[in-house]
C-alpha cells in the first residue's frame, strides 16, 4: 500500500512540475519512466490521483491501491485522453461544418435553377416572354458594348498603326480606310439586327446623314429601312389571340403569313377582308412593348458610359426628351388617329394619299389600313419604269412636308424612303402614298411663324432677320443655326443655295460637326425641343432629293411654302375674314409675290454690284483682294 503523505507529492502551490528519468525495478513510486509536465488546479488530492494514475498507465509494475483511492483514480479522467478527446470532437466538428457548407452550396446551386425552370414551365406565356426578354436584355447590352469597342479598337489600330506613316492622299490610305469604314458599318448593322427594336430605329436615322458619314454606312444601313426582322407565325397568331381573342384567319378572309415588308417596330402583312378588301396589315414585334422600357436604360447606360470616356459627347438628353415620343410609336391606335389627322390637313394637296384605316380590325399592336401599292421614292429606275417625272416627284415631296412645317404644325418626323411610295395618279403624273404615322411632332404656331421667316431670312441673306428668329427660337449662335437647318454652308455673299454639295463644302461640313462639336450640342439644347424631330425631316427630305438627283431647288421651294404658310397664319389670325376663302389665298397669294419679288431684286442688286465692280477693276480704277475677287467670280 502506497503512504498516503509521499513528500514528493505534497502539493499546496497552484502548480508544480515532476520530473524523472526512468527507473530500475522496485524503485519508489516517486520515479517516473519520462519526462513529464502537468499544470495542476486543484486541490492536493485530486493532484495526487492524476499523478498516480498516469504513472500507474506508464508503469508496468502492478500496484496495490487501497480501495478508496482506487475508486478516485477511476473516475478521474487522465489529462492526455481528455486533450486527445478534445482535438477529436473539434475536428469531427470542423468536418461537419464543412460538409454541411458543401451540401448547402450544391442545393443552391442545383435547387435555384430548377425551382426557376419549375416556375417559368408554370406560368402563362406572357410571363414567360417577360423572363426571356430579362435574359436577353442582358445580352443586348453586352451585345452594345462589345461592337462599340470593336468599333474603336479597329479604327485606332487602323489610323495609329497600320496607315502610320502613310500619306492621306494616297490610293492605298483611302483604300484601308473605306475598308476600315465597312467594316463598322457590317458591325453595326450586325448589332442592330440582332437586338431589333429601337436599335434598328437608329440606324434608320443615321440614313439621311449621307452628308456627313462615309458613304459606306449609308450603302450598308438601307438595308435597315424595309427589311430587318422576320417573325415566326406562332408569334403573329400569339399576338392576335392576346389583342383579338382570335386567329388572324377568323378576322380575315385571307391573310398572308409571309410578310411583303419587315422594320423597326413591326412588319406587314397582306391581307383581304370578307368583302374582297385588299388591306394591309401592320403587326407589332409580340415583345416590343415589354422590351422598350430595358432597350431605353440600356442605351442611357451606354451613353453615360460614353460621356464619361468623352465628356463633350453628351446625348442622354436627347433620349430623355425623345422617350415619351418613341413610345407613343409603339401604340398603333394612335397611330391610326395620326394618319387621319395628316389626311384630314392635307387633304387640298391632291397628289397625297395617306391609306384609309379600319378600325374593327385595328389595336394597340395591330393596324389594319387600306393596301396601296407603289415603289419606294429612292427608287429611280422604277420611277422612270413608270413613266413619272424626278423633277416633279421630287417638288410633291418637298412641298409636302414643307406644308407640314410650316403652316399645319403636325409633323410627320419619320419619312425614310419605306414610309414614301409612288405611284402613277389619275392625272398620270406622280402620286405620293404616306406611310407610318407613329412618329409625329406637333410644332406651336408661335415657333412655326419665327421658323417661316428664319426660313425666308436666310434664302434672301438678311442677316440682321437670321439672327432676330434664331433668337425668337432660342439659339444665340445663329450663322451656325442656319447652317445645321439646312445642312450645307452659308455663304453670305451669295444668294444662291446648290442643293449639292461640293467636295470642299461636303468637307467643310464635316469640319463643322467634328470642330465645333462643342457649338452644336448648344444649339441642340436652346431651340425648342420639337425641332429635334424637325431636324430630323428636314434632313431625310434632303437625302431624299439627292438621291433623285436634286432636280428642284429645295431651299427655295421651302421657301416659297414658309412664305404661304405664314400668309395663312396671320389670314387665320385676323378673325372673320379667314373665314373667307377668297381673303385667304389673296393673302398668301402676295406674301408668296412679295418673297418673289423681294429675292429677284435681291439677285439683281448683287448682279449689278459685281458687273459695275468688275468694270472698275477692268479699267484699274479700283483693287481687287482675294475676297473681293471670289465673290465676284
Amino acid at each position: 500500500m502506497l503512504p498516503l503523505h509521499f513528500p514528493a507529492l505534497r502539493l499546496w502551490h497552484v502548480s508544480c512540475r515532476v520530473t524523472g528519468e526512468g527507473a530500475p525495478m522496485g524503485a519508489p513510486i516517486g520515479y517516473v519512466t519520462r519526462r513529464a509536465s502537468w499544470t495542476l488546479n486543484n486541490h492536493c488530492e485530486q493532484s495526487y490521483l492524476i499523478i498516480l494514475r498516469n504513472m500507474a498507465g506508464e508503469t508496468t509494475r502492478a500496484l496495490n491501491l487501497c480501495h478508496r483511492h482506487m475508486a478516485l483514480l477511476q473516475r478521474c479522467p487522465r489529462p492526455g485522453a481528455a486533450l486527445h478527446r478534445h482535438r477529436s470532437f473539434g475536428t469531427l466538428r470542423e468536418g461537419k461544418r464543412r460538409g454541411l457548407w458543401w451540401k448547402t452550396l450544391v442545393g443552391v446551386s442545383v435547387g435555384l435553377p430548377v425551382a426557376a425552370g419549375v416556375q417559368y414551365a408554370a406560368s402563362d406565356p406572357r410571363d414567360r416572354r417577360r423572363t426571356k426578354i430579362l435574359i436577353e436584355g442582358f445580352g443586348r447590352f453586352c451585345r452594345c458594348l462589345s461592337v462599340g469597342m470593336l468599333i474603336s479598337v479597329d479604327y485606332w489600330w487602323t489610323s495609329n498603326v497600320a496607315l502610320r506613316g502613310r500619306d492621306e492622299s494616297s490610293p492605298s490610305y483611302s483604300a484601308e480606310m473605306s475598308a476600315c469604314h465597312q467594316r463598322a458599318a457590317d458591325c453595326m448593322v450586325e448589332g442592330a439586327l440582332s437586338n431589333g427594336g429601337i436599335y434598328i430605329k437608329l440606324g434608320q436615322g443615321l440614313c439621311s446623314f449621307n452628308h456627313l458619314l462615309p458613304p459606306e454606312y449609308i450603302r450598308t444601313l438601307q438595308i435597315l429601312e424595309d427589311k430587318a426582322l422576320n417573325r415566326r407565325s406562332k408569334e403573329v397568331d400569339a399576338l392576335f389571340r392576346e389583342d383579338f381573342d382570335k386567329t388572324p384567319g377568323q378576322i380575315f378572309k385571307e391573310f398572308d403569313y409571309e410578310p411583303i415588308a419587315a422594320a423597326s417596330l413591326a412588319q406587314v402583312h397582306k391581307a383581304a377582308l370578307f368583302d374582297g378588301t385588299p388591306v394591309a396589315v401592320k403587326v407589332q414585334y409580340i415583345d416590343l412593348r415589354d422590351r422598350f422600357d430595358g432597350d431605353i436604360r440600356t442605351l442611357e447606360l451606354l451613353l453615360d458610359v460614353v460621356k464619361f470616356m468623352h465628356p463633350s459627347f453628351g446625348f442622354r438628353w436627347v433620349l430623355k426628351d425623345l422617350k415619351g415620343t418613341l413610345a407613343q410609336e409603339l401604340d398603333f391606335e394612335n397611330e391610326a388617329k395620326n394618319s387621319e389627322r395628316c389626311a384630314e390637313e392635307l387633304q387640298h394637296l391632291s397628289f397625297v394619299v395617306v391609306p384609309k384605316v379600319f378600325w374593327e380590325q385595328t389595336s394597340k399592336r395591330v393596324l389594319t389600313a387600306e393596301f396601296c401599292s407603289g415603289c419606294k421614292i429612292n427608287d429611280v429606275e422604277e420611277i422612270r419604269r413608270q413613266g413619272l417625272s424626278l423633277k416633279d416627284t421630287a417638288d410633291k415631296l418637298i412641298r409636302t412636308f414643307a406644308e407640314q412645317i410650316f403652316y399645319t404644325g403636325f409633323i410627320h418626323a419619320d419619312p425614310h424612303p419605306g414610309n414614301v411610295l409612288v405611284r402613277r395618279g389619275p392625272d398620270k403624273k406622280a402620286e405620293l402614298v404616306l406611310l407610318d404615322h407613329g412618329l409625329y411632332e406637333f410644332l406651336s404656331q408661335r415657333d412655326r411663324v419665327a421658323l417661316c421667316k428664319l426660313w425666308r431670312s436666310i434664302v434672301l441673306r438678311d442677316e440682321a432677320a437670321m439672327e432676330k428668329y434664331s433668337s425668337a427660337l432660342g439659339v444665340k449662335e445663329y450663322l451656325l443655326f442656319c447652317e445645321m437647318l439646312l445642312q450645307r454652308p452659308i455663304d453670305m455673299r451669295q444668294l444662291g443655295l446648290s442643293n449639292i454639295l461640293s467636295r470642299e463644302e461636303t468637307s467643310y461640313m464635316r469640319q463643322m460637326a467634328s470642330e465645333r462639336f462643342d457649338g452644336v450640342m448648344q444649339v441642340l439644347k436652346s431651340m425648342p425641343r420639337p425641332m429635334l424631330l424637325v431636324f430630323r425631316n428636314i434632313n431625310t427630305v434632303r437625302s431624299i432629293n439627292i438621291t433623285l438627283g436634286a432636280p428642284v431647288d429645295r431651299y427655295f421651294v421651302m421657301a416659297k411654302s414658309a412664305v404661304r404658310g405664314w400668309g395663312k397664319i396671320q389670314a387665320a389670325k385676323t378673325g372673320l375674314l379667314p373665314r373667307l376663302w377668297v381673303f385667304g389665298w389673296v393673302r398668301t397669294t402676295w406674301e408668296g409675290l412679295k418673297f418673289q419679288l423681294a429675292l429677284r431684286w435681291e439677285m439683281a442688286a448683287m448682279s449689278l454690284t459685281r458687273s459695275l465692280v468688275g468694270l472698275l477693276s477692268y479699267f484699274g480704277l479700283v483693287s481687287l483682294d482675294a475676297d473681293v475677287y471670289e465673290y465676284l467670280r
